[in-house]
């Protein structure tokens, strides 16, 4: 019985964590933003990279390059800034990709 319990509830919060991942609701990142082509020459083409630190460990966002992110971009082009993105997010492959609404640097 405790088994099927655990089983259950491991299989909702699993359930609730894809949710969060799939692109669901929109959620509010505070971070680095850098270009992946200039700043952290991991890219080929520009492209907004959100990295945020919590508990120690690192994690990257690749944020989709439309009109949002293009209008922001000349912040942080050539010099990392701190921002916050309010965005939806979803896993690509084996990257984390943001699709923005809003970037503003922070304050």
């Amino acid at each position: 019985m405790k088994q099927t319990i655990l089983s259950s509830l491991l299989v909702l919060a699993l359930a609730g964590l894809a949710s969060a991942a799939s692109g669901g609701k929109e959620i509010t990142l505070t971070g680095q933003v850098a270009c992946a082509k200039c700043c952290l020459k991991t890219a080929d083409e520009c492209q907004n990279v959100l990295t945020v630190e919590k508990d120690g460990k690192k994690t990257s966002y690749y944020i989709v390059h439309d009109e949002v992110s293009k209008g922001f971009h000349s912040e942080v082009c050539k010099q990392p800034k701190q921002a916050s993105v309010t965005a939806k997010c979803e896993k690509v492959g084996d990257k984390l990709q943001l699709t923005a609404s809003k970037i503003e640097l922070a304050k």
